[in-house]
């Protein structure tokens, strides 16, 4: 399932054509998405096809495509503090994009088939936490995933407030999913070749929204003989954090939100420790279509100006100034030459060739102007690769007056 819109040249591309598809929709979302390189969750083989929108299957691993891990991250509505429950967990993308917006006081649990896809999400959670600048943009609700069968949950499990099951459900395995759910709670899930989205708005009732067709392979229903007792897959363990986790997430939050150099102004605190402000707002657009629009738009102006100035030329008419009163100066010669342009009108036709040539030379204009653009960047290599941004949070962090482990601690022992 896929294809619904075009290919792009890296994720920043992808998540554009997204946006102008509407399936990213709110600003969160698109954050999540731009954090996070969806070729990071290819085998580097693969790597090439990571930024079309399509789904891709190597063995047990599993991606969607990115219209529809979009869709669902709209229609789960996340915010930060939410449980939730990720059934059929797979690369972990998903759940990692979904820790961005929950915080570090939510709760991110997945529940995945195959082992072997297990070891392969936490590489590449651990590769993430360890390697990418976007976790210092955001305080993280790190998922924590096992391996069961999501038919399997023991009925005493606690409830959650966002559930997404990645597998085609049967209809009847309807109503075990809803009771996965708090009230007031969503659960998103492909329901007779439709993704649907179900909130549950009391203890026995529901609301149920039907958002596009797709295809999914269906659950992988257990596996065991009528007599032997059902093995039961529990979930993660819901942990309370440390003191030391909780001073760390706020030393982190402390130094995020205080005033960038020169501004002098507060960037506020809020409630909420994962949105992205102060420092977690800057460069989450990271670099590159931003870039080419602006090399377009100044190819674009510079061409016009060009073919304005030709134009100018070719009518032999002056731009007039203007007097202190803005007025302008010489209106008498201008009504003097209206005579005169009177006579002139049956050389229009002819006018109307010069403008003909006058838009080929524009082409030509804007045909060299790129070239030189692009000579530009080859050169120089900053129009369209700036240098990247400096990791603020990690540069004050290393500044502080503190012994290099505990440094290290609150950078989540990272090595770069």
């Amino acid at each position: 399932m896929g294809g619904a819109v075009s290919a792009g040249e890296d994720n920043d591309d992808l998540i554009d054509n997204l946006k102008e598809a509407y399936y990213i929709r709110t600003d969160l979302v698109e954050r999540a998405f731009r954090a996070i390189d969806r070729a990071d969750y290819y085998l580097d083989e693969y790597r090439d096809n990571a930024y079309k929108d399509l789904a891709w299957r190597h063995g047990n691993i599993h991606l969607s495509a990115p219209c529809i891990y979009s869709e669902v991250m709209e229609a789960l509505e996340l915010h930060p503090g939410l449980s939730f429950l990720n059934l059929g967990s797979g690369t972990g993308y998903l759940s990692t994009m979904v820790g961005l917006i929950l915080g570090p006081f939510g709760v991110n649990h997945g529940i995945e088939l195959h082992a072997d896809v297990i070891d392969y999400a936490y590489q590449k959670l651990d590769s993430f936490i360890k390697t990418s600048d976007s976790f210092d943009k955001f305080e993280f609700c790190e998922p924590s995933f096992v391996v069961g069968n999501c038919l399997e949950i023991p009925p005493e499990s606690r409830h959650y407030d966002r559930v997404y099951c990645g597998a085609g459900v049967q209809k009847e395995h309807e109503e075990y999913m809803k009771n996965l759910l708090k009230v007031g709670g969503i659960l998103v899930m492909p329901l007779e070749e439709k993704l649907t989205k179900i909130i549950r708005t009391g203890v026995n009732s529901w609301e149920t929204k039907k958002i596009i067709s797709v295809s999914f392979a269906p659950l992988v229903l257990p596996k065991h003989s009528p007599k032997s007792k059902a093995k039961m897959a529990p979930l993660p363990k819901y942990e309370v954090r440390t003191l030391q986790e909780l001073a760390r997430i706020c030393i982190r939050h402390t130094l995020r939100v205080t005033p960038d150099e020169g501004d002098g102004q507060s960037r506020g605190r809020g409630s909420s420790f994962s949105v992205g402000r102060g420092l977690a707002a800057a460069g989450l657009h990271k670099y590159g279509p931003r870039f080419k629009r602006r090399r377009v738009h100044r190819r674009h102006c510079n061409a016009l100006m060009l073919a304005t100035r030709q134009a100018v030329a070719s009518s032999g008419v002056a731009p007039t100034s203007l007097d202190s009163n803005n007025n302008q100066e010489g209106r008498a010669e201008d009504e003097e030459a209206a005579g005169e342009r009177q006579a002139r009108r049956p050389m229009r036709g002819s006018r109307q060739a010069g403008r003909g040539r006058l838009v080929e030379e524009e082409e030509t204009v804007e045909e060299e102007v790129e070239e030189r653009d692009e000579e530009e960047e080859k050169e120089t290599g900053e129009l369209l690769r700036p240098q990247p941004a400096v990791n603020l949070l990690r540069e004050r962090i290393l500044g502080l007056p503190l012994p290099e482990p505990l440094k290290m601690y609150l950078l989540f022992y990272r090595e770069k």
